[in-house]
Formats: C-alpha cells, sequence, structure tokens
C-alpha cells in the first residue's frame, strides 16, 4: 500500500504533477492546504504522493466550489474525520444541483419570453406600476410584493419617489408574472432572475443561459476530479495510520 512516506519529491516534481507553480505549492503548504512536508537536514522540503493528490484536489475544488469552499474543504482533510470532508463535498454537489435547477426554471421563462412578445413595450418607453399592472392583467399591489421580495425592484422617480420601470424591469415582471401563474414560489424565482442577468432579447437570453449550463458542467466535472484526487489522499492518510496502529512500541533503552 502507498504511503505518505513514498515516494520522495522535490518541491518542483509536486508542481509539475499539479499543473502549477513551485511558489504555488509552497502557498498552499503554508496555507495548510497541503500536508506539512517534512524536511532534510539541509533543510529542502520533501513532499509524497500524498502531496500532489492534496494539490490537485484543491485546483479542482477551486473551479468547482470557489477557493473559499475548496480550502475549507482541504483543510478539513488535515484536520477532522473523513466523515467531515465527505459532507461538505454531499454540500458543494448539492449546491450545484441547486443552480441547475434554478437554470431549468431559468431557460423556461426564456422560453416563455420568447413566444409572447408584448408588441407595446419599446426600448424607450418606462412605465409605472399601474400601468404595467394593466399589460400584465395583475394587481398593482402585486408589482409592489414582488418589490418588497426583490424580485422585480424598479428604479424610483426623484422628486416624488414613484415606482418606475425600465423595459428590463418589465422583461423581469413578465418572467415573474409567468413563472407565477406556472405555480413557482417566490424563493425559486429569485434564482431564476439571478439566472438571466439583465440580457436583452431571446437570443441574447438563450446564448448566456447556454453559456451559464457550460460552466456548470465544467464545474461539476472538477468536483468530479476533485473527489477522485480526494479518495486517492483519504486512502493513503488512512494507511499510514493503520501502520501506525500495527507498529510495537520501541523498548525502553533503559529498563529497570
Amino acid at each position: 500500500m502507498p504511503s505518505l512516506q513514498s515516494p520522495h519529491l522535490r518541491t518542483v516534481d509536486v508542481a509539475r504533477r499539479a499543473g502549477c507553480s513551485v511558489q504555488h505549492v509552497r502557498n498552499l503548504e503554508r496555507d495548510g492546504l497541503l500536508p506539512p512536508a517534512t524536511r532534510t537536514a539541509t533543510g529542502y522540503r520533501i513532499y509524497t504522493d500524498a502531496h500532489v493528490q492534496a494539490a490537485l484536489a484543491y485546483r479542482e475544488l477551486a473551479i468547482g466550489a470557489g477557493p473559499v469552499e475548496a480550502k475549507r474543504i482541504m483543510r478539513s482533510v488535515h484536520t477532522c474525520p473523513a466523515a467531515t470532508t465527505v459532507a461538505l463535498l454531499d454540500a458543494a454537489h448539492a449546491r450545484l444541483h441547486a443552480e441547475r435547477t434554478e437554470l431549468a426554471l431559468a431557460k423556461e421563462a426564456a422560453d416563455v419570453i420568447s413566444t409572447e412578445p408584448i408588441d407595446d413595450v419599446q426600448a424607450s418607453d418606462w412605465m409605472s406600476v399601474s400601468e404595467l399592472a394593466v399589460a400584465l392583467g395583475i394587481r398593482p399591489s402585486t408589482l409592489r410584493h414582488w418589490d418588497t421580495e426583490g424580485l422585480v425592484v424598479p428604479d424610483r422617480d426623484t422628486p416624488t419617489g414613484a415606482r418606475r420601470y425600465s423595459p428590463t424591469q418589465v422583461g423581469d415582471a413578465r418572467v415573474v408574472h409567468q413563472l407565477r401563474k406556472a405555480g413557482y414560489r417566490i424563493a425559486p424565482l429569485r434564482g431564476v432572475l439571478a439566472q438571466l442577468g439583465h440580457t436583452s432579447g431571446s437570443g441574447d437570453i438563450g446564448a448566456a443561459l447556454a453559456a451559464r449550463d457550460q460552466a456548470t458542467t465544467a464545474r461539476s466535472r472538477a468536483l468530479l476530479d476533485a473527489t477522485a484526487a480526494l479518495t486517492v489522499l483519504l486512502s493513503l492518510q488512512e494507511g499510514v495510520v493503520s501502520a501506525r496502529a500495527k507498529t510495537p512500541p520501541r523498548e525502553s533503552r533503559n529498563p529497570r
């Protein structure tokens, strides 16, 4: 079984295998994201395959879960039971799944926009609460509720403070209105609007969602690669713990 003690690698060896710079490897060790390296009598660092796997895992986790969460997970590997690391990975996958669900809702909203255009809204139009309510066939109080919930937040007229909806905000209101009619709740709709952003036109929205879909898939693949590296790393650490448990204690050199 491989162990944390074999083979001996230099800093540059770890950097090459992990696809990063020598300084980055040192930074990872300094920040507690790699196991502590041993040193030779002359002070040179000695690394092992465990350090390579840790560097690879962090690289992929930073892509899949973001640098902050990647650091949290990697530190848990070195300081917490394996179950803690596995739970953090589960949570990262769950967040990606939630993003995919929101993305699917956003695609539905984009389809609604492309199939039901409103001809009387021009690029230069700004609408009041009552005007937009009439256009959508809803009550003004519904628009005010969406404003309070952060779904569709209009601008405010400087002298009077009255709500004024830009063409982009009118489009957001259409998305919310259609999905509310389809039975979607308030909380998921916040994610839908975040996914849609403020692109204009069904073609632009479709391209933006396709790009987001590709990015989400890349993050999912990165999490899979990170999981593979962490599996090796945890096995190496468990092998060391098992070996230490089987090693009999040394006899005292000065028995009484």
